[in-house]
């Protein structure tokens, strides 16, 4: 740590269909301008059917092999996160059958998931992969998370993949999406992710899955009024005071996401990008772009008014990089 990268979406939603071959001249676009790291969300039903935990569908996971091979030969570290679990996902929970949570037969199911990886995976150094284990828990309170069940999950998982690879390095996303800190798994020895959206009507102005910014005045930055505070810098600096704290007893903090919609103006998000960058380096904790390409991403994301350069065939928001490489510790 700090690393550095962003997030690819191969295996990020199940459509019926085996996931294809990762397009590995991104990879390269990442080692030309240094970057060092790929987050990797994936759905569990691109090799279990039917709730049928138990006997994943192995020939899958070569996929994962193979980008694997590629990362490691650039020197990247590949971060292997679970975006859909069993029995969670932020995006369409309803899918589920199951209650990570709540359910024992979710909670085995997960555990058995993250042994049969780390079996897997065994003896490839931590440099070149990482064990993500839920993408952004609930809030307390939603789909049945208390911070006592859910930290009672994440110590045996954590337990379990350490039995069979003690080395292996592991990172878990803080609460309400990411959000909210754990100080109460501080002492477990593991990397501490993070989210770059708030303000949310800046990061998220326009999207559908998530109307809270309709409630806001506009994508305004700094100065947007939202969740009784008035955002800038200082703010987002006050914001990430529990995640700051977690870091002042020695553990790593990592931002496994940030980005920001195509529907708040080019200008707008450029401003916020450069503050909350700046922070990021102050606290000297890496990131992962979500995403490469698309409305969160560097490639045509489509903001009104960006100057794309073209790069490696890719159309890129020269400024936005820019800011990316400008804002790496040591730099």
């Amino acid at each position: 740590m700090p690393r550095y990268g962003f997030n690819f979406q191969w295996m990020f939603s199940y459509n019926g269909e085996a996931p294809a071959e990762a397009d590995q001249r991104a990879l390269d676009f990442l080692a030309a301008y240094g970057f060092d790291f790929v987050r990797i969300p994936c759905d569990y039903n691109f090799w279990t059917r039917d709730f049928n935990y138990f006997q994943p569908d192995e020939s899958v996971f070569a996929v994962l092999d193979r980008y694997l091979d590629a990362c490691r030969s650039r020197g990247f570290q590949m971060s292997l996160n679970l975006h859909r679990a069993p029995g969670y996902c932020i995006n369409r929970n309803d899918l589920e059958k199951h209650n990570l949570w709540t359910d024992q037969i979710a909670q085995d199911a997960f555990v058995f998931l993250w042994e049969t990886f780390a079996r897997r995976y065994q003896g490839v150094p931590s440099q070149f992969l990482s064990f993500d284990l839920v993408n952004e828990p609930a809030a307390v309170g939603d789909h049945g998370l208390t911070r006592d069940n859910h930290a009672a999950l994440i110590r045996r998982t954590v337990a379990a993949i350490r039995a069979i690879d003690p080395q292996r390095e592991i990172a878990i996303d803080g609460l309400a999406g990411g959000h909210v800190a754990m100080p109460e798994l501080a002492d477990l020895g593991v990397i501490h992710s993070g989210r770059g959206y708030q303000p949310m009507p800046v990061s998220h102005w326009g999207a559908t899955w998530w109307r809270e910014w309709e409630k806001a005045a506009g994508p305004i930055y700094p100065g947007v009024e939202w969740d009784g505070k008035v955002w800038d810098k200082q703010t987002m600096h006050e914001h990430y005071l529990p995640w700051r704290d977690v870091a002042a007893t020695g553990t790593a903090v990592h931002i496994g996401e940030f980005g920001c919609y195509n529907h708040t103006p080019n200008d707008v998000a450029l401003r916020w990008f450069a503050d909350l960058l700046d922070l990021y380096q102050t606290y000297g904790w890496g990131y992962a772009l979500w995403n490469f390409e698309g409305a969160f991403g560097i490639v045509e994301h489509g903001r009104g008014d960006t100057h794309y350069e073209t790069l490696h065939g890719y159309q890129v928001d020269r400024a936005l990089l820019d800011l990316l490489i400008q804002h790496r510790v040591g730099v």
